[in-house]
């Protein structure tokens, strides 16, 4: 149940800082508003490796279930938890998401752009392409999780426990690193979810929430960014294991 609780709490900070700085970028009035993509992805790698400080020692700070399914896909994490890890990561991700609406409260009235407040929660394609947009969240979920494990195997290993490995030392700003790198480099098709919770947690808030001047939570596209990095997560960690490299 520790480990559960823990996935909640990274989880919801995750979303807390990642989805506020791109609220303080997105909404009218703000101190940070219109300064662009690199402090976005700066906030989001930032808010990665705070999570996963908070809680690395605890539940390995997966916040993702990409990172759980593929980690269980090559048997460095039991199927059992797996479940648990799930709903605690998507749960974290919607109080995330309404801490974010409490905090940026009176910005939402002056912004007029639905789509904006949109954004602040959920991902979208910057050119709406079903196949090529899944395609981006392969490729990105497949970085991550391949270098995460990369970043844990270079650590050597604690009692035998890749997450733990993760989760300690230098490893979460080196996990946070690895998500700016994927921001800058890949994230400017899809806005780079590389993250179920991360997206679908958000958007249910959005859709719940009473965000002034909101419109559609755009569901259409919603399945992209979980199936996306479900798969790319599973062949990130198939294919290092395949290699050989944690051996």
């Amino acid at each position: 149940m520790e480990a559960y609780v823990a996935e909640f709490v990274g989880t919801a900070l995750l979303v807390l800082l990642g989805d506020g700085v791109v609220a303080g970028v997105l909404l009218k009035e703000s101190k940070a508003e219109n300064s662009g993509w690199i402090v976005i992805t700066l906030g989001w790698g930032l808010a990665v490796a705070v999570a996963v400080y908070a809680i690395g020692s605890i539940s390995g700070a997966h916040i993702n279930p990409a990172v759980t399914i593929g980690l269980a896909s090559i048997g460095a994490f039991s199927w059992a938890d797996v479940p648990g890890y799930i709903i605690a990561q998507m749960l974290g991700a919607f109080v995330g998401a309404c801490l974010v609406f409490l905090h940026y409260g009176p910005h939402w009235g002056v912004t007029e752009d639905a789509g904006l407040k949109l954004a602040v929660y959920s991902t979208g394609p910057a050119i709406r392409n079903p196949i090529a947009n899944v395609i981006s969240e392969v490729i990105g979920t497949f970085v991550l999780v391949f270098a995460v494990l990369g970043i844990g195997n270079n650590s050597g290993t604690v009692e035998g426990d890749l997450s733990a490995v993760i989760g300690t030392g230098i490893n979460p700003l080196l996990v946070g690193l690895l998500v700016v790198g994927i921001g800058l480099s890949l994230g400017g098709t899809t806005g780079y979810a590389i993250n179920p919770a991360r997206d679908l947690g958000p958007r249910v808030a959005h859709a719940v929430l009473p965000i002034p001047g909101k419109g559609s939570s755009d569901w259409e596209y919603a399945w992209i960014p979980v199936v996306g990095p479900i798969v790319g997560g599973i062949l990130g960690a198939v294919v290092w294991d395949l290699l050989g490299f944690g051996s």
